[in-house]
């Protein structure tokens, strides 16, 4: 017969409650909130690892082969990224626990933390990466990794050289079928055919350039570098123009069953991107409120240094920047019937 499980064993209280060691106590100059900073960073750091597992779970199944668009699998997919946003709106909320220490109380001890700094967390920089952050798309390349102990570089390096999920959200788009069964195009009504573009986004470019303004008609460059141009900026690690395609397709025809789950992939995806943004810019403007234009106890720049980043950051903005290029719903091309059937949808027409 197992061993009972007690709940103080089982969540190895003496380990987690006994874990915390103020500076301030070792110094003999007392500062009460020393114990919060540790505790809240401590919790942070516990975030990220539950992080990790979500993030692990995920790219290990948009790393398959073959996805099912309409499969458990994806279902599991979707219900993790929006654990993830949950978790990271968490994260987000737990400032408001650190903004209850004023400026003064943090000066307590502060000084007797050099150099440690947030900025040494490698899980979150492993974690980034692991999304989708790129050395190279990085602020700050030459610092961001400086004040780290080899060890933990080996593991953000490792993530940067795996495939992230971006990546392999960027090959899952690229599989979408529905364009290359011409049988089901073959009468589709084009105003202005294009050479080898499919005649939905023929269509669907006219469509697009009739809905702008006028002062919005350079648009339609940026559209044509995005969705037409074969892959265009691909050594940016952005979208490939089919997967481009695919994605803007499931945002405008997200009705149909069988697009739902990828449309809530993809908003999911947005989600953690708004929740990182909102965390970095609260986190920025705490650091202002505490130590005003001080350098940080890492030695970065503080304030600016956190701006530059949380304005340069956002992993899936080829995603968020699709939205530019809507139209209206009663605007948008009517599909074959043979297309309909595909999405889910039995139609009669005479």
């Amino acid at each position: 017969m197992a061993a009972e499980v007690h709940y103080h064993d089982y969540l190895q209280l003496d380990q987690i409650l006994n874990a915390q060691f103020p500076e301030s106590d070792k110094h003999q100059l007392p500062a009460h909130d020393e114990m919060l900073f540790i505790v809240i960073h401590q919790a942070y750091e516990l975030w990220f690892k539950q992080l990790h597992h979500e993030a692990n779970s995920i790219v290990a199944i948009m790393g398959k082969p073959a996805l099912n668009d309409n499969s458990p699998e994806l279902q599991t997919v979707v219900h993790r990224l929006s654990r993830v946003v949950t978790i990271m709106r968490v994260l987000v909320h737990q400032i408001d626990i650190m903004e209850t220490m004023t400026p003064m109380d943090f000066l307590d001890f502060r000084d007797m933390l050099r150099p440690a700094s947030g900025f040494q967390s490698w899980q979150f920089k492993e974690l980034e990466a692991k999304l989708g952050l790129k050395f190279q798309n990085r602020h700050g390349k030459e610092y961001y990794t400086s004040q780290l102990k080899k060890e933990h570089v080996d593991i953000i390096k490792g993530a940067e050289k795996d495939k992230s999920l971006l990546q392999l959200v960027n090959s899952w788009l690229e599989r979408m079928p529905f364009f290359d069964e011409e049988e089901n195009w073959k009468n589709f009504p084009v105003h202005k055919p294009m050479e080898n573009i499919p005649a939905f986004w023929a269509e669907y470019r006219y469509q697009y350039e009739n809905s702008l303004a006028e002062a919005e008609r350079m648009n339609l460059d940026s559209f044509d570098e995005i969705f037409i141009k074969p892959g265009s900026s691909a050594d940016q690690n952005i979208l490939s123009a089919t997967a481009s395609r695919a994605a803007l397709f499931i945002m405008l025809y997200r009705g149909y069953p069988i697009l739902q789950l990828p449309f809530q992939l993809l908003n999911a995806l947005l989600e953690i991107d708004e929740q990182l943004s909102s965390w970095r810019y609260r986190h920025m403007n705490m650091v202002h409120r505490m130590i005003g234009t001080r350098i940080g106890t890492g030695g970065s720049s503080g304030k600016d240094y956190l701006k530059a980043a949380a304005d340069k950051h956002y992993i899936f903005k080829e995603i968020a920047q699709l939205n530019s290029f809507l139209i209206e719903r009663r605007k948008l091309p009517a599909l074959p019937v043979a297309v309909e059937k595909q999405l889910g949808f039995e139609v009669t027409r005479k």
